[in-house]
């Protein structure tokens, strides 16, 4: 499992990290054909209440799995973004059970 985590104008934070590798390590195990992720934090600034983004991009064979969110805390950000993969890799576990 390789997870590259970058923070883009916003301070590091061990803690969101940790957070967010726990939670690609419970996907990692459940589909074994996932090679790496990429998340990306960002803050927009023209957002107060919310703007708080997380991207994550998952490679895999086949075409890679990108889903963003934007909510009003990283930790929020981080579980819907992980929620919409997670929809995405179901479809693309069901073409491989099909070969």
């Amino acid at each position: 499992m390789t997870v590259n985590i970058q923070y883009v104008g916003v301070d590091v934070s061990e803690t969101l990290s940790n957070f967010t590798e726990e939670k690609l390590k419970k996907i990692f195990n459940r589909y074994e054909f996932l090679i790496s992720a990429t998340v990306h934090f960002k803050q927009d600034e023209n957002q107060h209440e919310i703007g708080k983004i997380c991207s994550i991009e998952l490679s895999l064979p086949g075409p890679r799995i990108f889903a963003t969110s934007n909510e009003r805390n990283f930790e929020v950000s981080v579980r819907e973004t992980i929620h919409d993969l997670e929809r995405q890799l179901e479809k693309r576990k069901q073409v491989y059970k099909t070969h």
